[in-house]
């Protein structure tokens, strides 16, 4: 490698380490020399990394240095949950994640209820969720989808690490139904691992428009980021 390249190394690692959050591709190649090579520089620095206490990890279109996944339990001997994400939150979060681009009314008609404005408002303060432009259609409605940090918190390096139907119903998270019917009617699932919510809480929804009774058998347990997944870092 040349003297100029491990330069141009080393300014990348620094900003890498500098930042708290994952960092694009388009803002690390601000922050580096018009002349710098930066997906030769990133899987350099991959490379180098790879089996050390500390690794870059890619998620989505952005990268960041994390704890290795192996060292996670030993590192981690005490956990303070701040806040628990309602049931209807993690529903919803699990939806725009499998769905996406998506809308509200689409979001409503899966979960089978009306939405609060409280429930999007907690994925959008935690950084998951994001409008994904206006769908083509009658009053062009905001369509939703995940961010990079869903793809970070999670431990995920892409969507299709999501798990899959298969998955889903061998770890008992899904069950035969309507709910799955509905999941079905929507597309399949892809692959990885997730985690379930048990708690019943939909405080602040509303049955939709048309009086249809919901029952807890109609719904479908979604991703908990309190279970079955570590975060990363």
């Amino acid at each position: 490698m040349s003297d100029l390249n491990r330069d141009h190394l080393r300014l990348l690692e620094a900003v890498l380490f500098a930042s708290a959050e994952p960092m694009t591709e388009r803002v690390l190649s601000n922050r580096l020399p018009e002349d710098a090579d930066l997906k030769a520089l990133l899987a350099e620095l991959q490379d180098q990394y790879a089996g050390r206490g500390v690794n870059l990890i890619r998620a989505g279109g952005s990268w960041a240095f994390r704890t290795a996944e192996d060292l996670a339990a030993q590192m981690t001997k005490h956990i303070e949950v701040t806040r628990k994400l309602s049931r209807a939150a993690i529903e919803t979060l699990a939806i725009v994640a499998y769905h996406q681009p998506i809308t509200r009314a689409e979001i409503e008609e899966i979960r089978g209820v009306s939405l609060s404005k409280g429930t999007m408002d907690i994925l959008l303060e935690e950084g998951w969720i994001r409008p994904r432009g206006r769908k083509d259609g009658p009053g062009r409605p905001l369509t939703w989808g995940t961010t990079d940090g869903f793809l970070d918190h999670f431990g995920l390096e892409t969507l299709r690490d999501l798990p899959g139907i298969k998955e889903l119903k061998a770890m008992g998270l899904l069950e035969s139904g309507p709910a799955l019917n509905v999941y079905r009617s929507h597309g399949e699932l892809t692959d990885g691992t997730g985690g379930v919510d048990t708690e019943d809480d939909n405080e602040g929804d509303a049955p939709p428009p048309g009086g249809a009774d919901i029952t807890e058998d109609d719904r479908v347990d979604a991703l908990d980021p309190d279970d079955g997944l570590t975060p990363a870092g």
